[in-house]
């Protein structure tokens, strides 16, 4: 497994991106309709990884601040952004592997807290960070209203070693 930063704008981060948008069409009836511009992800104030394996790409995830003073986040917050893994590399530890590059890289640009948003109708996401020690939270978000959604947060203050 190779990490590699490539930015939002990348192909390999569009054609992946791509990919999970039409998941959530599967699981919930249409794409996330969350406002998200490649920028968002460029540091310091973001980060988007690919995660290659024999030179393909199979994985990808990211972080960005959000400054916008949204209700339920707050200063030092970064939001997780299209955690996603091919279906012919699940259950390989991907997905783990990149939310864990991503939390020290979060701590590393000065972050002290991950939020994400996810849906009920991705129970091996809730419990992959339920696993990694994210709590539900507040729900923040164009989703906040939504009865699917589920929002969820982890300090990253003293729980990375």
């Amino acid at each position: 497994m190779e990490i590699r930063t490539t930015g939002f704008g990348h192909p390999d981060a569009a054609k992946l991106s791509a990919e999970v948008q039409q998941e959530y069409v599967r699981r919930y009836g249409d794409m996330d309709q969350t406002s998200i511009h490649p920028d968002h992800f460029d540091p310091p104030y973001g980060l988007f990884v690919v995660v290659y394996l024999d030179d393909e790409p199979v994985a990808c995830g990211g972080w960005r601040v959000n400054e916008n003073d949204e209700e339920g986040l707050a200063a030092g917050d970064a939001e997780l952004k299209r955690m996603y893994v091919v279906p012919t590399a699940r259950g390989r530890g991907f997905a783990r592997g990149v939310l864990r590059h991503l939390e020290l890289a979060a701590v590393e640009a000065g972050r002290t807290r991950l939020v994400l948003e996810t849906g009920n109708k991705q129970p091996e996401a809730v419990a992959l960070y339920a696993s990694e020690g994210y709590r539900t939270i507040d729900k923040f978000g164009y989703y906040k209203d939504h009865p699917d959604s589920i929002c969820m947060g982890k300090s990253l203050v003293g729980s990375l070693a």
